[in-house]
């Protein structure tokens, strides 16, 4: 693995996260915890994984990106702006009137780099789906990712998807799992568990790769290995922690969807400079 492309990525996913506390700040509302938790991973989609354009959104032979979980739509824009796609200056209107950066991603504003508008959980997978099938029969060579959260799925959705995808071999899909084992209402295990996750996607016809969400090592072989494999989808879980890389946030429901006050945000910042 080339080190010097994990260090890079570290650096990225370190400004994503103080992008995602500064804008959230500065809205006073919107959902830090799984964006945080998401932030690695968002940083090795586009920084090294994704075939994308930033000077040519629409591009025709892009891959796809669909965020299923579209709460955490901080990251994206951070990553989004940071890759190019629009000015870093603008994630500062997130959900403010008339901005372009909803609470929940919208292919209506104009946004650039949003593939769909999404958020209602448990449909990702199933746009992920159509896109990759298309793919397939155009006998073009795209590939479609789709970033679930561990509590979304015990959407019904998410199952049909999954057998869809595996009924049609499509494995030029891509789900990943940002498993940090809480949603709104607490501990996803106690809320309604969905465990065994390993055993109950490969029971559905995937190729399964458990990783730690947070090292960039593993978030990248893991995309190698869901590209090598065929005839299958693949499904990245990874093992990842609520609120990452702020003390006060890690591991915590309650910050689920609440945006950091003046001085918390402060302090998160001062803890990711460091």
């Amino acid at each position: 693995m080339d080190r010097k492309l994990i260090e890079q990525l570290e650096v990225k996913a370190k400004q994503l996260r103080f992008d995602i506390i500064e804008m959230l700040g500065e809205a006073g509302s919107g959902h830090p915890g799984g964006s945080l938790s998401s932030a690695d991973i968002f940083a090795a989609l586009y920084f090294s994984v994704l075939k994308h354009d930033p000077k040519n959104p629409g591009w025709e032979e892009r891959d796809v990106f669909i965020l299923s979980k579209g709460h955490v739509c901080p990251g994206l824009y951070a990553v989004l702006a940071e890759s190019g796609y629009f000015p870093k200056d603008e994630l500062m209107t997130l959900r403010k009137l008339g901005s372009r950066l909803d609470g929940h991603p919208s292919k209506l504003k104009g946004l650039p780099g949003i593939e769909v508008s999404s958020g209602s959980l448990g449909m990702g997978l199933s746009v992920a789906n159509g896109a990759a099938l298309a793919f397939k029969l155009n006998k073009a060579g795209r590939r479609a990712y789709c970033l679930m959260g561990d509590g979304e799925l015990q959407e019904g959705q998410i199952w049909e998807a999954a057998m869809t995808a595996a009924h049609y071999k499509l494995d030029n899909v891509c789900g990943i799992v940002d498993n940090n084992n809480l949603q709104i209402d607490g501990e996803c295990e106690k809320v309604m568990n969905v465990k065994p996750l390993a055993e109950k996607w490969k029971a559905f016809g995937w190729n399964v790769i458990d990783i730690d969400g947070h090292k960039l090592e593993e978030i990248l072989e893991a995309f190698n290995k869901a590209k090598e494999s065929k005839g299958k989808p693949s499904v990245i879980i990874a093992r990842t922690i609520k609120g990452k890389g702020v003390s006060f946030m890690e591991d915590q429901a309650g910050w689920h969807g609440k945006a950091p006050d003046k001085e918390q945000t402060e302090q998160a910042l001062k803890e990711l400079e460091n």
